[in-house]
């Protein structure tokens, strides 16, 4: 029996962790999933730039390797299997991966979020998909090096992956179905002085088409009707991100977005189970943000614990 199983690889699950370290808490860290393997979004994040403790910012990557080896150099369980299913029997949680269960006291939830994909003719599994359409500039971007890239989107997202991309794309299209961004300012302020990068909005994407491999996309006005081709080798969704929560079943309360829902603490709708970061922040999702909110639920879920085993007593 596991005192306290975290599941999830982010800043939330490291904060968690190493906030209910005297519990000896197990972390599972998951697979490759997508483009999206162990760290989360912050492996395919550039400049972090609002991270306390880096006056010149830091690489994402850098930043989540480093929470890795502080949590392993004070003894953090890290386990590389993603977790399939999550149960609650008899007062305890019952953890479930590839062929084996685990039952744990509590445990935190903090698997974060995937990008969405926009599925038109042309960008779904088998057809451009990975044939010049990705949701990750910095894991396939530097097959585009010298090349025509479109992003699309209009949030955060979509400017990391336009800034990004401005360094490897000869020419760089950013497509928005509205006129106004809702990216933070000083992003948008930062993609509209790349000098190689273009705004085309209002534009909706249509289809996809090419030979192969991605050649043009065709878009819309949706305030003109008339439609038009761009021609890219590549395209990268910037849409937005859905909480990875499917294996949880039926077991807690999710919100109208499908994120969990929880209480300022971190609380599920589950006794013992917490959950934290971008898998039930769909405002802020920020890394300190993320961060802060791993603590307070490790630190939650240590209180749990502590309470039970007295209670047991």
């Amino acid at each position: 029996m596991e005192n306290i199983v975290i599941i999830g690889s982010g800043p939330a699950a490291y904060a968690a962790a190493l906030s209910a370290v005297k519990h000896k808490p197990l972390l599972f860290e998951g697979e490759l999933v997508g483009d999206i393997g162990p760290g989360g979004q912050l492996t395919t994040t550039t400049n972090v730039d609002n991270y306390p403790g880096f006056p010149n910012g830091v690489q994402g990557p850098d930043l989540m390797e480093a929470m890795r080896e502080q949590a392993i150099n004070k003894g953090i369980r890290i386990v590389s299997k993603t977790v399939i299913s999550l149960k609650k029997e008899n007062g305890n949680f019952v953890v479930g991966i590839k062929g084996k269960d685990y039952a744990a006291r509590s445990v935190i939830i903090a698997t974060g979020a995937s990008a969405r994909r926009l599925h038109v003719p042309g960008t779904n599994d088998g057809e451009f998909w990975q044939k010049g359409i990705s949701a990750c500039a910095i894991c396939d971007g530097f097959f585009f090096k010298g090349k025509n890239i479109a992003v699309l989107g209009g949030g955060d997202s979509a400017m990391e992956e336009a800034i990004y991309l401005s360094n490897i794309a000869k020419k760089l299209y950013v497509i928005h179905r509205r006129n106004e961004f809702r990216a933070r300012p000083d992003k948008v302020d930062k993609i509209k002085s790349i000098s190689n990068l273009e705004i085309i909005t209002p534009a909706v994407l249509l289809s996809a088409h090419g030979e192969g491999v991605l050649k043009y996309l065709k878009l819309q006005n949706p305030e003109t009707k008339e439609t038009f081709e761009l021609e890219v080798d590549g395209l990268f969704f910037g849409i937005g991100h859905d909480p990875n929560v499917k294996f949880l079943g039926n077991l807690l309360e999710l919100n109208e977005l499908g994120y969990i829902k929880t209480d300022s603490n971190t609380h599920t709708s589950a006794e013992g189970c917490f959950a934290c970061g971008d898998v039930q922040d769909y405002v802020f999702r920020q890394a300190i943000t993320a961060a802060a909110s791993g603590c307070i639920a490790g630190f939650e879920a240590a209180s749990y614990v502590e309470s039970k085993n007295k209670s047991a007593s």
